[in-house]
């Protein structure tokens, strides 16, 4: 089957790994990790939960930077014009579901902000934070997919990092707007990859880094 983007050189370019990395953890918070609150629980966002925590041991271990996010408000007022109800009710400072999952926050170790759009980098500091560390490539994990994965993954890219989308690390609700986001952000702006070649990278990195 004919792929017109192809034909005219969307993803010709892979961005490739650079010379430090750093990871952002967008929501993985218990509004979108417990089942018990509206939004939790999808399968997707789980597997990415799974592999995320998985990354990040390896990462801390090798003194990668992580930046972690939630998202919350002090009420109704302060918020963007959200069109989901349950982000309007539940995406608070006092309610329970804005806490970050433990299974991937360590508190002594990550910059922890809390976001109040789409993407990680919007208004929060870590692109100043990863300036100071010397990043120039951004691991992006977290959830959804095409929502915030999609909004931070592009924002890296205008900042121009190096911006790299593990498969495997990024949920979302539905399979196919997560296949759909992943392959759109691909042709354009990062190199979707997975959990098993970004260790292998990060591997790399230290091992460079340690002679």
């Amino acid at each position: 089957m004919s792929d017109d983007y192809a034909n005219r050189s969307y993803g010709e370019i892979p961005v490739g790994f650079g010379k430090k990395p750093g990871i952002v953890v967008v929501d993985f918070q218990l509004g979108f990790t417990d089942p018990q609150y509206p939004l939790g629980g999808a399968p997707l966002v789980m597997r990415a939960l799974d592999n995320t925590e998985q990354l990040l041991k390896v990462a801390r271990r090798y003194n990668v930077p992580v930046a972690v996010c939630n998202t919350a408000y002090l009420n109704e007022r302060e918020m963007p014009y959200w069109k989901i109800t349950a982000v309007r009710e539940t995406f608070r400072h006092d309610h329970p579901s804005a806490a970050l999952d433990p299974r991937i926050h360590d508190p002594a170790y990550d910059l922890t902000v809390c976001k109040k759009g789409p993407s990680i980098f919007f208004n929060t500091g870590v692109s100043d934070y990863f300036t100071k560390e010397r990043v120039d490539t951004v691991i992006v994990t977290g959830c959804n997919t095409s929502g915030c994965i999609r909004a931070s993954s592009i924002d890296s890219f205008s900042y121009r990092y190096r911006t790299i989308v593990p498969e495997d690390c990024v949920g979302d609700i539905e399979q196919q707007p997560h296949k759909d986001n992943l392959r759109d952000l691909g042709r354009r702006y990062v190199d979707v990859s997975d959990l098993a070649t970004v260790l292998a990278q990060i591997e790399d990195w230290h091992r460079q880094n340690a002679e």
